[in-house]
């Protein structure tokens, strides 16, 4: 049986990796390819009998935004390595129709189910996550080229993974590179490379072979794999990582020539040359969690953000304990230059909004400051912050809390930091904050229970609106889609009244008339298609149930017209 790697790009310009083993391991062929012919051609010799076909490119993809679940899976286990998955959907060209990798295995006729045995198959994996979990490394490889990494520490970080392969020949199973000529060239042309391409054509041959060894070891240990995802929406099969590993403390960089004034300096002065990008990336974030959250249908006050002034970061630059800086590389160690802030209404929705980022950005830190302020028994300051990335774009800070929560924050950090406390004061100060967190606390609690029980008891109730405005009035709207819905949260104030408007588009007028249009839908079966992943609120109900009646009509409205792609996706969904 023959286990093969594909390191395969995901379009068609880039180079793709070919690794194959044979049946005791041995290396027998790796290779740069680049066109599907090319592929076809080199795999056909080894793919004619048994095989194993691990391939670094998503198979399946049946999510239309975000990440797809087993990718959100992989992501809580690996980002804090460093490997975390970027997103797939079918809103990405690559995926829109059959993705690259599925056409592959479907012309060599490869069996796709994760769970199978068969003698012919493919998996998908993933590299980084693979050599985290075999060689128990604190934190990924750092050999793909970044920004701020330099040809010499790309070309140290691929020498040691190749190193690492070369020791798996004692291993379970083994794998043998020493006498391949082609593994030796390989490694001979990243000793030498002199541009960082040259190291890119070498290390998705070297993704490759890691990739086979996957593919290998998914034969011989198969119940030392974890598969994160299923069939159905697509999953990565890997090496289980240890239990007990947890990854490195993120290592200071050696200082250069310039002595730290210098360096600060340097570093200010190309954050100031760099601040619109910076302020653009903010912008770009604000859109995308709120394009995401309204289209969850899940309910928030605020949606903003901040890119770091040039003045913040100085001073947060500055910074040192006990006497030595705090960041010897500013520009890549501080991470929250991008800053958005989400304002709920209610706790549960702060869980909700965790969520939904973790299932559609790639989240490298996730800290509940609440929770971690609880288990010391004290109150005090609760948020939740995520540390985010997007392929193409920056990393930004996400801060997730109610409304109180961010009362009490507000408040705080304005006193402590902007006010001038005497120190005989501190002490009755702290004690006075604690004890408005607590109630600020009971206050969150009590407010999620009047939520709870006006959402049981939701009773219609008619409220005339203005006379010249023929839509129903958003009052009217929230108090019927509140006993319509009675499972689900509100939604936002002004979300009433933007489908109230693409009521009228629709010649809806009247509570009446929507109560009948509704009882010809059904709300259950809509339910299940959608799978909610998060509690929708009322109008993302309503939404889904006009949509379902209109299909095309509504999609085309010219209320959505801001939304027309993904209501588009959404109807393809609910039709299938």
């Amino acid at each position: 049986m023959h286990a093969v790697g594909v390191d395969l790009a995901w379009g068609h310009r880039s180079p793709s990796g070919v690794a194959v083993l044979d049946d005791e391991g041995v290396l027998v062929h790796v290779s740069a390819q680049r066109t599907d012919d090319d592929l076809d051609a080199v795999l056909a010799p080894y793919l004619a009998g048994d095989c194993v076909v691990a391939i670094d490119a998503p198979l399946v993809v049946a999510n239309d935004t975000g990440n797809r679940p087993g990718e959100a899976a992989l992501n809580r286990d690996f980002a804090r390595f460093d490997a975390g998955a970027h997103p797939s959907n079918r809103g990405k060209a690559e995926f829109a129709g059959v993705p690259r990798g599925a056409a592959l295995a479907e012309r060599f006729g490869l069996e796709l189910d994760p769970a199978s045995t068969a003698a012919r198959r493919a998996v998908e994996v993933y590299p980084h996550a693979a050599t985290v979990a075999l060689f128990r490394l604190g934190r990924t490889l750092k050999y793909k080229n970044k920004k701020g990494r330099s040809l010499d520490s790309m070309r140290s970080e691929l020498l040691t993974l190749t190193a690492l392969l070369e020791g798996l020949d004692e291993a379970t199973p083994a794998m043998r590179l020493g006498n391949s000529p082609a593994w030796n060239a390989l490694v001979a042309l990243v000793e030498a490379a002199e541009r960082k391409s040259e190291l890119r054509v070498a290390e998705d041959q070297v993704d490759a072979v890691v990739c086979a060894y996957v593919a290998r070891y998914a034969v011989h240990r198969p119940g030392d794999l974890t598969v994160y995802g299923d069939a159905t929406a697509g999953a990565i099969v890997t090496p289980t990582l240890p239990a007990d590993h947890v990854p490195e403390p993120r290592a200071r960089r050696t200082p250069n020539r310039l002595d730290r004034d210098d360096r600060l300096r340097a570093a200010i002065a190309t954050y100031a040359a760099g601040f619109e990008e910076v302020a653009r990336s903010t912008d770009a974030y604000v859109e995308l969690v709120t394009a995401l959250l309204d289209d969850a249908g899940i309910n928030y006050l605020s949606v903003t953000g901040r890119p770091k002034s040039v003045a913040s970061f100085a001073t947060k630059a500055h910074r040192e304990a006990a006497g030595q800086p705090v960041f010897a590389d500013p520009l890549t160690q501080i991470t929250d230059v991008v800053g958005v802030r989400v304002i709920t209404y209610l706790r549960r929705d702060v869980a909700a909004v965790a969520g939904l980022l973790h299932d559609t950005l790639t989240v490298l830190d996730d800290r509940d400051m609440g929770r971690e302020t609880a288990s010391e028994g004290r109150f005090g300051y609760a948020s939740r912050h995520l540390l985010v990335e997007r392929e193409h774009d920056r990393s930004a800070q996400i801060q997730v809390r109610t409304v109180l929560q961010h009362a009490w924050a507000e408040f705080e950090h304005a006193m402590r930091y902007k006010g001038e406390i005497p120190d005989e004061q501190a002490p009755e100060l702290d004690r006075r904050f604690t004890l408005a967190a607590g109630l600020l606390e009971l206050a969150d609690r009590e407010f999620s229970a009047i939520h709870e029980a006006l959402r049981r008891t939701g009773t219609l109730r008619q409220i005339g609106g203005v006379d010249d405005d023929p839509r129903i009035g958003g009052e009217d709207l929230a108090t019927f889609l509140t006993a319509r819905y009675a499972e689900a949260g509100w939604s936002r104030p002004d979300h009433y009244t933007w489908i109230s408007g693409l009521l009228l588009e629709l010649g809806i007028t009247s509570v009446q008339a929507l109560e009948t249009l509704l009882d010809s839908v059904d709300a259950d079966e809509v339910a299940e298609r959608m799978a909610y992943r998060y509690p929708p609120g009322a109008v993302r109900r309503l939404d889904d149930a006009l949509l379902v009646r209109y299909g095309e009509q509504y999609v085309h409205l010219h209320g959505n017209e801001h939304r027309r792609d993904s209501l588009q996706a959404r109807w393809e969904k609910l039709r299938t």
